[in-house]
């Protein structure tokens, strides 16, 4: 996978509407998964039904389903591999079956709280669905465990088609978040605002919005091959941009004296006006792929809030300055950051 890619239409289209397009997807899934097992007969055929709905349902991203799907592989193989052990040991002995079931269910226990859990819960799922045989019926113990890994492979089959990846829905969910963070400043900065406008649930839902990305971050690094600190450096750098300009709002509108001393600060406006372009920027690169028109905006930037450095000397309005050069650090390093996501393996392309 190319990470920074162009966004196709299609890509738009289907991300966008992402819960439709998962439903559908496990719908048709189940159905062909049943017509499959009714035409071949299969004894056993609620298992790969089951099995598909329990690895495709909570989450289709690729990085997840694949990793869930190989551990549940891996557990079931183990775990059937034991209860066919035990439906052995109960033909010679009831108390030495119920301890080795014992044992495995300590392992159960002991993986499920471990960096593989799904692994040690399918251990003891699996362990269950043989043992509820018929004492001694191996034929029946073996066909389940062969129906639950056919139900893996399924949902890997049906999941690889057009695959859902979470790298992808991470970059228009960011998008997203920088166009609305936009939008915000440009409110606050507008001088056809007269009064404070009142986002604060706005900003609220924001920030929220940033907390609910973090899902993404552990399957997009599945998906990339990123280290998971680069990921967690972009969250961490975006959540205190959001919160600088924040208290830019708060500053801006803090007393009536200086906000139109800073509306009449042509060093401060300029910079405003490149945050503005910045941000918009960053929103485009996370679709495009291309850094380009970013290292420009980011140059501009980088002149105008030299000329706020320079006169930050002004009392009332320091503080303000001050929070306009820390958010420009930040646009700063979330470029960089975001730049190493989309191409990690090779130089930024250079404007010409």
């Amino acid at each position: 996978m190319r990470l920074n890619a162009p966004l196709s239409r299609l890509d738009l289209l289907i991300y966008g509407r992402y819960r439709l397009v998962h439903g559908l997807r496990i719908a048709l899934a189940f159905t062909l998964t049943f017509l499959l097992t009714r035409e071949l007969k299969l004894p056993e055929s609620t298992w790969p039904l089951i099995t598909l709905v329990v690895v495709m349902g909570p989450i289709s991203f690729w990085g997840n389903v694949f990793s869930r799907a190989l551990q549940r592989v891996v557990g079931t193989i183990f775990g059937a591999a034991c209860g066919v052990v035990a439906l052995y040991l109960e033909l010679y002995s009831m108390p030495l079956m119920l301890a080795w079931s014992f044992a495995i269910m300590f392992l159960c226990g002991y993986l499920a709280l471990g960096k593989r859990p799904y692994v040690g819960l399918l251990i003891g799922i699996t362990l269950g669905v043989v043992m509820g045989g018929q004492p001694g019926d191996i034929e029946t113990a073996l066909w389940r465990s062969g129906d639950v890994i056919l139900g893996s492979l399924l949902a890997l089959l049906f999941c690889s088609i057009y695959p859902q990846r979470a790298y992808i829905h991470w970059r228009l969910q960011m998008h997203d978040t920088l166009m609305m963070a936009q939008r915000l400043y440009h409110t606050h900065l507008s001088p056809n605002v007269l009064e404070r406008p009142k986002l604060t649930r706005n900003h609220a839902r924001l920030l929220a919005k940033m907390v609910s990305l973090r899902p993404l971050l552990a399957p997009a690094v599945k998906e990339t091959r990123l280290n998971p600190p680069l990921f967690e450096a972009v969250q961490a750098t975006m959540r205190n941009t959001l919160c600088t300009l924040e208290m830019l709002a708060n500053t801006y509108w803090n007393d009536r004296h200086s906000h139109f001393l800073m509306q009449s600060t042509p060093e401060l406006r300029a910079c405003q006006q490149a945050t503005e372009t910045v941000i918009i920027q960053l929103a485009l690169m996370l679709k495009s792929g291309d850094q380009r028109e970013l290292e420009f905006a980011i140059a501009c930037l980088d002149e105008t809030s030299t000329q706020v450095r320079l006169s930050a000397e002004e009392a009332s309005i320091s503080g303000y300055l001050w929070l306009n050069v820390q958010l420009t650090d930040q646009l700063r390093q979330l470029s960089r950051l975001l730049g190493l996501v989309l191409q990690p393996y090779g130089k930024p392309t250079q404007r010409p």
